[in-house]
């Protein structure tokens, strides 16, 4: 039988925050790489947004944020005015999609080396109630 476990805190290493800090602008560069990958990661991204907004460390809530508003902010002005694009063509969406690659790529990149520039300590977060072993 192991003794029960009474630890009261759990550690977030700095790694692990400086990834969950990057998932939203790797996401946002992967999906502006093919056409459709934006509509599928446009529901994607509301789960990593909803994850990591609230992070233990701050700065990957702020990093995912600015991240997301990018994102929305692109795909919030793609899809209104394609509403008004003429005819069937695929030319106005094309070119759309490339306003969106120029858009999101560099600023992703940049956002990208910033997180890896800064420094991410490890740190110690108290468990939840509701997670520890009755004694």
């Amino acid at each position: 039988m192991s003794p029960p476990i009474t630890e009261s805190t759990r550690t977030v290493s700095g790694r692990s925050s400086r990834f969950a800090a990057m998932q939203m602008d790797l996401g946002n560069m992967i999906s502006m790489l093919l056409p459709p990958l934006p509509v599928l990661w446009f529901g994607g991204s509301m789960l990593i947004y909803a994850l990591h907004r609230h992070h233990p460390n701050p700065l990957v809530g702020q990093y995912t944020q600015r991240a997301a508003y990018r994102f929305y902010g692109v795909m919030g002005a793609i899809i209104p005015i394609g509403t008004f694009f003429p005819g069937r063509g695929i030319t106005p969406w094309l070119v759309a999609w490339g306003i969106g690659l120029a858009v999101i790529i560099p600023w992703s990149l940049w956002s990208i080396v910033r997180i890896r520039r800064e420094h991410w300590p490890d740190l110690e977060v108290p468990r939840d109630p509701e997670t520890l072993p009755e004694t």
